[in-house]
């Protein structure tokens, strides 16, 4: 799934995201480095941002770096990954730099709301639920996968009884597992225990320890754990119930929605876009074009 050239610095963060001592330091990775790719400003984009966002020059994005390869550390511990070279990207067509501020996932939201982060940045699942709190600008999509260690069969369909890792404040954690073990207790089995963790990097590692039967993200996250896990993990079932990613914003803060969504639109229009997803592997997730709180359901 991952790109062709070694990186130290991205292949130390694999080491974290597993937190086992099991990575395959032979994988290659992205040559990432975080740092914006070189684009153009968009006046027509630019001018459509608030007036305290351009005066500050710089968007504050709260963001969890442990969700590899969306968003992870370095070696220095600065965030890097697909969306954060995306959002450089788009910062840069604002004319804008990015300051990201790392948080737990489940604080990012309430801390937009708060006016402490312009944006959020960190693989939300754009749901009708999450638009009566904030707008989403969406860019992507994804779905839900599960892993097991090797050798052991686990059916995402008929997991009763099992313990499945997730991370606390996801969909996964809030919607998905709890429906499925809603679904066993129905029938008369016994329910799925969800094991919450703070990060993805504490999910993926409660069960290459073998504190958890499986653990479910989303499908890219759950592919690249697979792939930097030296064949201690696996694949369990394919992905299921695709959703949109989309950047959160305050409700009241339209002009910056409709300011982000242009410059996005702009790297879609000029290759930067598909550019960054092929770098890293996960183009099968582009979409055609950007809108705002496009979910559905």
């Amino acid at each position: 799934m991952k790109n062709r050239y070694l990186l130290p610095a991205a292949l130390t963060a694999a080491a974290a995201l597993l937190l086992t001592g099991c990575v395959n330091n032979e994988v290659a990775t992205p040559d990432a480095t975080g740092s914006a790719p070189a684009v153009t400003v968009d006046k027509a984009a630019e001018a459509l941002l608030p007036d305290d966002i351009r005066q500050a020059g710089k968007l504050i994005l709260g963001t969890d770096a442990t969700y590899a390869p969306n968003e992870f550390k370095d070696a220095n511990g600065d965030p890097i990954g697909w969306e954060i070279e995306l959002a450089d990207a788009m910062a840069g067509k604002l004319g804008l730099t990015t300051d990201y501020q790392v948080a737990k996932f489940d604080n990012i939201i309430p801390s937009i709301t708060g006016g402490k982060y312009d944006v959020g940045l960190s693989s939300f699942f754009d749901t009708k639920e999450r638009q009566q709190q904030v707008d989403m600008v969406d860019y992507f999509t994804a779905g839900i996968q599960w892993a097991t260690l090797a050798g052991k069969s686990v059916d995402p369909d008929n997991s009763c009884g099992l313990k499945v890792a997730v991370q606390n404040g996801t969909t996964e954690a809030l919607d998905d597992v709890p429906a499925k073990s809603q679904a066993c207790t129905d029938a008369g089995k016994p329910a799925i225990e969800a094991l919450g963790y703070d990060t993805q990097d504490e999910a993926t590692a409660a069960v290459t320890l073998g504190r958890a039967d499986a653990m479910t993200a989303d499908s890219p996250v759950v592919q690249y754990a697979v792939q930097q896990s030296d064949g201690k993990l696996e694949l369990s079932g394919d992905v299921y119930s695709t959703f949109l990613y989309g950047m959160p914003i305050a409700k009241d803060r339209g002009d910056l929605g409709k300011a982000l969504q242009a410059a996005l639109q702009s790297l879609m229009d000029d290759g930067t876009y598909g550019s960054i997803l092929s770098k890293w592997g996960v183009e099968s997730g582009a979409i055609d074009k950007i809108d705002i709180n496009g979910a559905t359901s």
